[in-house]
């Protein structure tokens, strides 16, 4: 009867030794530090538009280089959502005034979600219109209109202002979504991207089975598509929501302007006094917050996104 013997310890293969140089290496250290410097600067302000949102707007200007809060307290958050009453705004250094905060939220929410919803669905098919079907002069047009990257938006506000108003499409919710919703171009340039690169098998079968474009659209090109049009969709809705200088031409109404311009209202309330700086940062900081989150939700998504549409 043979007998196996196990192996020692001494006969054991030894794992190589970790380079512990190579993990402390001076450029290690020096790449380490420079990423802390980015991150540092990049969220500094962020730090800093929350330490003067709990700072006393009276005594903000006696320690303007402090890097705590001046006289803590939540009065300017209370004073951006509207449930302050004057005299504590006033006694803590606001004009009194404050935001009808609901009102503008909803204005920003059907703003952003209706203009990203258009580009979204307009861009997709007309990408499926230029990477899957096949007429004369597709790519004449396509570089016609990819050429719209090179305008600077700031050159089609006048021309977009004289249509809206000849339209009589002013102070409205159509005349603020559908000049940038019908056409986006880098959007266009992404989904396009993508697209090329789908597997032609499944939409040939489909053809085979007697479906039209109409339906390979909906039913197989789109749900393989979903990734990037998340991220379109996320950078879309982000650019919505952050856009000042169009709104600012089109809505002078109340009722239709969005919290970008509620926050210009906020800062001008008091022309005879000095702005409320704090309660400005908080309404700020209120309004940048779901970007924030969203971000933080969707940032992984965007990158793979990015990645898998082959932009360099």
């Amino acid at each position: 009867m043979a007998v196996t013997i196990a192996p020692g310890p001494a006969a054991l293969p030894r794992r190589p030794a970790r380079n512990t140089a190579r993990r402390f290496s001076p450029g290690r250290v020096v790449a380490w530090i420079y990423l802390g410097v980015i991150v540092l600067v990049t969220l500094f302000p962020f730090y800093w538009i929350l330490r003067t949102a709990l700072s006393n707007n009276y005594k903000l200007a006696t320690h303007p280089s402090s890097f705590l809060p001046v006289g803590f307290t939540w009065g300017a958050f209370e004073r951006a959502l509207g449930i302050a009453s004057t005299a504590s705004a006033q006694a803590q250094g606001g004009s009194g005034a404050s935001l009808d905060f609901a009102l503008y939220l909803r204005n920003s929410v059907i703003y952003a979600s209706v203009q990203t919803a258009l580009i979204v669905l307009i861009s997709a098919a007309a990408a499926y219109a230029f990477s899957r079907l096949h007429w004369r002069g597709r790519d004449l047009v396509f570089n016609i209109l990819i050429s719209a990257l090179m305008v600077p938006s700031v050159f089609t506000l006048l021309p977009n202002f004289v249509l809206v108003k000849d339209l009589g499409l002013t102070d409205t919710f159509a005349g603020l979504i559908l000049p940038g919703g019908l056409f986006q171009a880098f959007t266009l340039f992404f989904l396009r991207q993508f697209m090329l690169g789908l597997s032609s098998e499944v939409e040939e079968a489909a053809i085979i089975d007697g479906a039209g474009p109409l339906r390979i659209f909906f039913r197989i090109i789109l749900p393989m598509t979903s990734a990037p049009i998340a991220t379109v969709s996320l950078l879309m809705f982000v650019n919505a929501w952050n856009d000042y200088f169009w709104p600012l031409l089109i809505a002078n109404d109340q009722s239709v302007q969005p919290l970008t311009l509620a926050l210009g209202v906020f800062k001008q309330s008091s022309p005879q006094a000095a702005p409320d700086w704090a309660g400005l940062m908080a309404a700020a900081l209120i309004a940048a917050l779901p970007m924030l989150l969203l971000f933080l939700a969707f940032g992984k998504r965007i990158v793979n996104s990015i990645g898998f549409s082959g932009l360099k």
